[in-house]
């Protein structure tokens, strides 16, 4: 009996030693992320089908495509169902999602895609309380619409313009406090968000449940930020190779329960920072 006891005892003991080393090994990032379309943008003008491989044989099978390159939703549905892919986001102009709602509604159905999002509101930065307070209810509008008619979420891509100082925060705030969570969700691209000086694991932890989607990019060391919502497309660099926290962020990330996670590269060095940002994530 007391050899039973002392083994049972060495056992315990040892489970809890090990405890903490098993919990630091285990990834931080396990899943394969989503790809935006943007990022091989010159490829899937010219090949849709054979850039579509190249991305399958990264081992991504999550898509969000913000152009229909030439085809119909129908034709890229085809060619994702035909190599296991899915599209989960559906990235449309804002005059498009504004005057156009049923139809940028009735190709994000045919992609299978369950987000609609716009990344830009044209002709109003320097962003304003005025631009704020108008955008916010032209994204009521239109998430009521995809929501209430068509049962799909309207997502906006921040850009960094928003981040004009108001009050005791931000016109990002003023944006979030005017429109309705049910009609609008927040795609955070955490480049943008770290452009103009913010903490995208702040942004996480105050606006958790309505950041739904996220853009997972990193800015050239050296690169001083603005408002501008602008920067040149060399200074997108392979994850873990610029200045964004990147560890924190995705810790951020996963407590506020963020749903798809998409690498965007704008860089013209796709072929070799795409699959060193893949490892970058897996090493975590």
């Amino acid at each position: 009996m007391l050899t039973r006891h002392l083994l049972s005892t060495l056992t315990l003991l040892v489970t809890v030693a090990l405890a903490p080393l098993a919990t630091a090994a285990a990834p931080l990032f396990p899943q394969a992320p989503g790809m935006v379309s943007y990022t091989y943008r010159d490829l899937l003008k010219k090949d849709l089908t054979g850039t579509l491989d190249t991305i399958r044989a990264l081992g991504i099978t999550d898509m969000e495509f913000s152009n229909l390159f030439g085809k119909t939703a129908a034709e890229i549905r085809s060619a994702l169902d035909a190599r296991g892919m899915v599209c989960s986001s559906f990235g449309v102009s804002y005059a498009e999602a504004l005057q156009q709602t049923d139809v940028v509604a009735a190709n994000a159905k045919a992609l299978g895609a369950k987000f609609i999002r716009v990344a830009w509101v044209p002709n109003r930065q320097p962003f304003t309380l005025a631009h704020a307070e108008l955008t916010a209810t032209e994204f009521n509008r239109i998430g009521k619409e995809l929501r209430e008619k068509h049962g799909l979420t309207f997502c906006y891509h921040i850009h960094g313009y928003e981040f004009v100082p108001h009050g005791d925060g931000t016109l990002f705030d003023v944006l979030l406090a005017k429109t309705n969570p049910d009609y609008l969700s927040i795609e955070l691209d955490i480049l943008w968000a770290f452009f103009p000086g913010q903490d995208p694991a702040a942004l996480l932890e105050k606006y958790g449940p309505r950041i739904k989607l996220m853009h997972v990019k990193d800015l050239r060391k050296g690169i001083v930020g603005d408002a501008s919502g602008k920067t040149a497309v060399e200074n997108d660099v392979a994850l873990g190779t610029g200045q964004l926290d990147l560890p924190k962020i995705l810790r951020a990330a996963k407590k506020a329960g963020v749903q798809h996670y998409y690498i965007e590269d704008e860089s013209p060095s796709i072929a070799t920072q795409v699959p060193q940002s893949l490892a970058y994530l897996k090493s975590l």
